[in-house]
């Protein structure tokens, strides 16, 4: 929708970030959105498409799937926005997607990847008009509408985890009006939401006002609960009509080589946690990369946000290894669109180190040998480079060269979720696409049954995982 031939005469303009140099010296948001009259333009920019992919979410070929996963209404509420209409906007968004907030922040925008107007030129704005969206709901004095909190003679469900699935499956579920608690073994309510995206990426009083937004709907949430504790699970069983387990993949895969056990050797997932629990409680993290050699091994989001982590702690350097060989600029010639584009990406954190150390911090096609070790604690890493050349990684002879790191940030992915609450609750350890029907009174949603994915992802599989649970307790 939008203005007719509107993507002819405005080009694309995303959202502004802050100067590396001023960013680094705090944990403050990074993005500078668009004025909404300018945000209005980009909106306009959506075309009448006879197929809307940016709203599929399906997979085309083997990439990482294309569109939205929420199936958000996205040429819809993009002309309500072109035309400032955005209670109307809000209202259209708000019957796919119950984050907004945390989807035109931290996703990667699938629903871009997938846009038409994409082919040919730089797809509609679509992350930061929904964002935009958002923005102005919490901003307009009343934030979004909440719920009337449920009956006490309501079905009971108990969500085991605060994340992004546990948070949209405990909301859906007070909507579809059954009394919902969520309990939360951390401090703080908000799983990978909290701990694992840092505060300059998802400021942590966005997620705290959803939190008490949700409160004041009927919704309880208890931290510092541990349903891996046989007792507790035993009480959650007894008192709650249905139990959905939404504790994510926080199995991390770590570094298997010498010296892999040393002090300085840190998964990124508590690193991150660390420097979080700092920014809002106060004081020195537990983990500091100030005045160290820092080496983060492993790309993705959160290898990203390691390096971003450690240039504000004041790492005197930061590098970041790569085990795979480094992706083309322009999608190769199987990699069509609307597929994900496999393509190399620069993110916040590479941009950051660049002009503070001169130079990206990636080195691609890189195996870690061994950890150096002194008196206990890390010293260097030994590594090698790889020759992907042939399809599989060849160690290159006399590549292997030593790496000052005291702190070695291990940010390799996740295996796969924890044990405990499963045996607790006297159900199988679920495997990678698992049903969300556990067996009895327990079901499962986002990364637990489907495996370490992103935010939207295990947003809509919370959502879904709240219909199956309502239509069994006929709700």
């Amino acid at each position: 929708m939008g203005k007719p031939g509107a993507y002819l005469e405005v080009d694309r303009r995303e959202h502004a970030m802050r100067d590396a140099h001023e960013s680094i010296a705090d944990f403050g948001e990074l993005a500078l959105p668009l004025a909404s009259q300018e945000q209005r333009l980009q909106a306009s920019r959506c075309m009448y498409c006879g197929v809307a992919f940016c709203q599929a979410g399906m997979s085309f070929g083997d990439a990482r799937p294309s569109g939205c996963p929420l199936h958000n209404l996205i040429p819809e509420w993009n002309d309500l926005v072109y035309r400032g209409l955005w209670d109307e906007a809000a209202e259209r968004l708000a019957l796919t997607n119950p984050f907004p907030e945390f989807t035109g922040r931290v996703c990667p925008a699938l629903c871009e990847a997938a846009c038409n107007l994409g082919l040919h030129d730089g797809p509609t704005t679509i992350r930061d008009n929904e964002r935009a969206i958002s923005d102005y709901v919490w901003n307009r004095g009343e934030g979004p509408l909440a719920m009337e909190p449920a009956g006490d003679d309501a079905p009971r469900v108990t969500v085991v985890g605060s994340g992004p699935a546990g948070l949209s499956c405990a909301w859906e579920l007070a909507r579809r009006g059954m009394r919902v608690s969520v309990v939360e073994r951390a401090g703080r309510p908000g799983g990978l939401l909290m701990y694992g995206i840092p505060n300059m990426k998802l400021p942590k009083d966005v997620i705290e006002r959803r939190v008490e937004l949700m409160r004041s709907c009927g919704i309880e949430l208890r931290c510092g609960c541990d349903a891996s504790d046989t007792t507790v699970a035993a009480q959650l069983l007894d008192e709650s009509d249905a139990v959905v387990v939404a504790v994510g993949a926080r199995q991390a895969r770590r570094l298997s080589v010498p010296g892999a056990d040393a002090e300085g050797v840190v998964l990124a997932v508590d690193y991150l946690t660390s420097a979080t629990n700092a920014l809002l409680d106060g004081g020195e993290p537990a983990v500091s990369a100030a005045g160290l050699d820092v080496v983060v091994i492993g790309g993705g989001d959160t290898g990203t946000d390691c390096v971003a982590t450690a240039l504000r702690q004041g790492a005197c350097s930061v590098r970041q290894l790569e085990f795979l060989p480094e992706p083309p600029r322009k999608r190769r010639d199987n990699n069509l669109w609307p597929e994900w584009p496999a393509i190399r990406k620069d993110d916040y954190g590479q941009l950051e180190a660049a002009a503070v150390f001169g130079n990206d911090p990636r080195e691609w096609g890189v195996d870690t040998l061994e950890v150096l070790v002194a008196d206990g604690a890390a010293t260097g890493l030994r590594v090698a480079s790889l020759d992907w050349s042939s399809g599989q990684p060849e160690r290159i002879k006399s590549s292997e060269r030593t790496l000052p790191a005291q702190l070695i940030l291990i940010a390799m992915g996740f295996v796969g979720p924890e044990a405990a609450i499963f045996e607790a609750l006297g159900i199988e350890l679920p495997t990678r696409g698992a049903a969300h029907w556990a067996g009895g009174r327990v079901w499962l949603a986002g990364d637990c049954r489907s495996g370490s994915s992103l935010v939207v992802n295990s947003i809509a599989d919370g959502l879904a995982c709240a219909a199956e649970v309502a239509a069994a307790l006929g709700c």
